[in-house]
Order: structure tokens, then sequence, then C-alpha cells
């Protein structure tokens, strides 16, 4: 079986690669990325081309299987400009199942994959535990303190390596045709639990600082962050949907084994907070 893995030196994109050399060694894995000098595990198949750029995907898609779909292109995350001509390559070259990150059901290519002849899952994770890689480890390096607007907003957060397995499984077995899978973790974490934690990681102990709803405007201001952005994570933060704050048993039930906890990852990642 040939894999298609597009978004591929992204933090889920990697995960789908390790998870599918886990679960199967004998697929062979094509990775899509615009970088001819990405760095893919060995026996992975480098393919160079966007998905922006349709006229690059040719031989991306040539003998492809199975295709893992990211559904934005660019390192700005914007809309794949042409996505009936990337679904029409994918189907030419016989691709006959598919896995959508974030995917929405009424999003273009997610509705064009769905009328399409490729069975096609939709996969909807919650917060990316490795978010905390770039939210704090510069601030509990430098001060052991993270400072955050809305403490007590709950989050039933995702380890990536079980969206990359749950997306493995799917890819390989099928049968999930047309299925919408929230993916998260196994607990719903306060921000106490979550400080706690990254403590417990790194051998000392981290304080928790809550900002305003003006205080973190003003610091993610100085951070750079843009007006769009700010407000997108005062809604996100501030109004998590119900997905995101309600544990489901996706990973253990597609995969069999129960899903990574936040403490896990953590110690996984400990170093980069020391």
């Amino acid at each position: 079986m040939r894999i298609l893995i597009t978004g591929a030196t992204g933090t889920v994109g990697r995960n789908v690669v390790e998870q599918l050399i886990a679960a199967d060694p004998t697929a062979e894995l094509r990775a899509l990325t615009r970088n001819p000098e990405a760095a893919v595990p060995a026996g992975v198949e480098l393919a160079v081309g966007d998905l922006a750029a349709p006229e690059t995907l040719a031989d991306a898609f040539k003998g492809v299987d199975a295709v893992h779909f990211i559904n934005f292109a660019g390192e700005q995350y914007g809309a794949i400009p042409d996505p009936a001509a990337v679904v029409a390559l994918a189907e030419e070259a016989g691709v006959r199942r598919a896995t959508v990150l974030g995917g929405m059901a009424d999003g273009p290519l997610e509705t064009l994959l769905a009328a399409s002849a490729i069975e096609t899952t939709f996969l909807h994770p919650v917060e990316f535990m490795s978010n905390a890689l770039m939210w704090w480890a510069a601030p509990i390096k430098a001060e052991s303190r993270i400072r955050e607007p809305f403490g007590d907003r709950l989050s039933a957060m995702v380890h990536p390596a079980d969206i990359g397995a749950v997306a493995a499984r799917v890819l390989l077995d099928g049968g999930q045709d047309g299925a919408e899978l929230v993916i998260t973790g196994p607990e719903v974490l306060t921000m106490q639990d979550k400080v706690r934690a990254l403590g417990e990681a790194i051998g000392r102990e981290v304080e928790y600082v809550e900002l305003t709803v003006e205080e973190a405007k003003e610091k993610w201001r100085g951070e750079g962050f843009h007006e769009g952005l700010i407000a997108f994570l005062l809604e996100a933060l501030g109004n998590t949907p119900p997905e995101g704050k309600t544990v489901a048993d996706t990973v253990e039930r597609v995969t069999g084994r129960p899903a990574r906890t936040f403490a896990q990852w953590a110690a996984e990642h400990a170093d980069a907070f020391k």
C-alpha cells in the first residue's frame, strides 16, 4: 500500500508518518513537502510539491492508494486555491481512501472529497498538547511562570501522536467513510492541571498568573500578534466549544489503546522547558 502524507513536516504530519511506520512497516510512504531539503525518516520517499499549485502534484499522487490531506496551503494556513484540481488529480491517480485534518464537512476540499469516489474520513482534533511549547516554553525557562487569561478554562487537549495514530489506522484499515472523528486526550484539564504536570516534569514549581482580557491583549500585542489572531485566541480560549472540553473515546476505539496524557507529553518534552 502506498500512502501520501501532505503537510508531512508539520506537527501532525510528522506524527502521521511515524505512526504509519509503527503500524505497518511494509507500507510505502511518500511525504509531500514544499522543501526539497526536508528531513524525513529513512525509507520514506520525499515528494516536492505544493497544494496551492496543483501542477506540482501529479508525480506525488502517482500510484498512491491513500492520502492524508491538510485543508490549507502555505505557512499562513490559507485556503487551498483550487481544491477541485487537487481532488481531480487524486481521483485520476486512483486514490481510494483519504483522511482530512481539521476537515469540516462543508469546507470546499471536504465537500469535493465527500462527493468523489474516494472514501474520506474527517479528523477533528481539539487543542494540541504541543501548543504548550509555543506558548509556555520560553516563560517557564525564564521565570518558571505562565501568564494567560481564562484560568477556569477546561480542555481535553490531545497528544499529536494520537492524532497521527488515528489517521494511520484509518488510512490503513478504512471503513470510516464519511465519519467525522473528534480526537481528544483521555482527561479534561484545568490550567492548574497543566501547570502542575509541567512542574512535575521539570522538577520545579511553575506559577500560573491569570491575566484579564485587556492584560492578555496587551501581552499578545507586545509579542507581535495581529488583531485577527488576538480575536481568534480570545474566542477559542474564552469560549471553548463543548467538543474541546469533552473526552471522546476515538483514540482508544480506533487504535485499540488509551490516549496519551498531558503528563506523558510533558515528560517527553521536559528538556524544552528547563
